[in-house]
């Protein structure tokens, strides 16, 4: 694994406005930065990253039989009493799922580590998916990547595959819905649109503030017509505690991600999976926080937070390191290991899931050990030969 050097398409960014990609640059700061690659060897992501994160999702969904089946265990995850049952039923029902997110500290030399799962909104996908490998095919072309060069990266068709599996067991209509005035949010549902279209699943897309309920308490778009099924990209969590929210149990509604998903996407399952999966190479030691001081060599984090927001390191030579944001609530604590650096960049490996496949990674790179939401996205390339690395710089 190299951060290799590497001339930007010159005419990226019109290519980022032909698709529909318009968050590429947040409050004037690069998100998608080019001028630099992730190199990896075959032998590298089949055997460090795509074979652990097929491992990893079959350890996650194996627990989940037991989370629904367990009040205790719902508590220690913070699951609101009046949701548990519901959560429960979407998993005995089966209810599928579309995708999500393992995020991986790799440095190219040891096993991948697990940092958290994200499988109720996962987003950096569009740029995953799709954009990375448009940059992947610009560059074999214009000769500053070898002809051999690959990615790991099948997102896209797996997603087309996944939709098209989800076409009959969806109610109808079948909505995309996202924060209005989020613009990354907004271009993520128009891309999982288009992959939806691909498969065979039409939907329209609606803004999370514009759904509606009935008085007999079934959720509605702007012409008050009962919506079937929902894509929703926000966090189940919240919705607990919103006042539409508190009606989804009898609703009729079906989501994506499904009720069950909101499980997986907690961080209390680190612990449950450690616990269960002591000293597994791709684990890190993680316990329920006790709210005390937090030890040397210890991470801790909020169930419940996202980018990058809330959390504590304690590194082991006694540095500390703390991230603002809005999250509260329970902890876990982590065993500290810190991303590798590269130059001062700090990468993290995001593997995504569609279905229960393992098929595609993306690099987010932040100038701080802590991930936040500000971190940029660098693609990536398998290359076998080192002397085609040095000449792709």
């Amino acid at each position: 694994m190299r951060r290799v050097g590497i001339v930007e398409r010159g005419d990226w960014q019109a290519q980022a406005a032909e698709c529909g990609f318009r968050f590429h640059t947040i409050d004037g700061a690069r998100y998608w930065d080019e001028r630099a690659y992730y190199a990896f060897t075959m032998a590298q992501i089949e055997h460090d990253l795509e074979d652990p994160s097929a491992e990893l999702h079959r350890m996650a969904m194996a627990l989940v039989d037991e989370i629904v089946a367990s009040d205790a265990l719902m508590q220690r995850l913070a699951i609101p009493a009046q949701f548990r049952d519901w959560i429960a039923e979407s998993w005995r029902r089966r209810e599928p799922h579309l995708y999500g997110r393992l995020d991986l500290a790799y440095d190219g030399t040891g096993p991948a580590k697990l940092y958290e799962l994200n499988y109720d909104t996962p987003t950096s996908l569009f740029e995953a998916a799709f954009f990375q490998w448009q940059w992947l095919e610009d560059q074999r072309a214009s000769g500053r990547l070898p002809r051999e060069a690959d990615q790991f990266n099948s997102i896209h068709e797996a997603l087309v595959d996944r939709f098209a599996e989800l076409a009959a067991s969806l109610p109808p209509p079948l909505l995309f819905a996202a924060v209005r005035d989020s613009e990354e949010d907004q271009g993520t549902i128009a891309y999982l649109r288009d992959c939806a279209a691909q498969g065979g699943l039409h939907g329209e897309a609606i803004a999370l503030e514009d759904i509606g309920l009935s008085e007999d308490g079934r959720f509605t778009d702007l012409d008050d017509v009962v919506i079937g099924s929902l894509f929703k990209l926000y966090p189940l969590e919240d919705l607990f505690h919103d006042d539409f929210g508190r009606a989804l149990p009898k609703s009729g509604l079906r989501l994506i991600e499904p009720p069950w998903k909101a499980l997986l996407s907690n961080k209390g399952l680190l612990p449950l999976l450690w616990e269960r999966h002591r000293g597994h190479p791709n684990l890190l030691a993680a316990e329920f926080d006790d709210g005390g001081d937090l030890p040397a060599g210890w991470v801790r984090k909020p169930l419940h937070s996202r980018e990058g927001a809330n959390i504590e390191l304690h590194l082991a030579d006694g540095q500390r390191l703390r991230s603002d944001g809005p999250y509260t609530g329970p902890c876990i604590r982590q065993a500290a290991h810190p991303l590798p650096s590269f130059d001062g960049n700090f990468p993290m490996v995001g593997s995504w899931i569609v279905g229960d496949t393992a098929c595609g990674i993306g690099v987010r790179e932040d100038d701080s050990p802590i991930t936040r939401d500000s971190a940029r996205f660098l693609p990536h390339a398998i290359v076998e030969d080192e002397a085609q690395v040095v000449f792709a710089a």
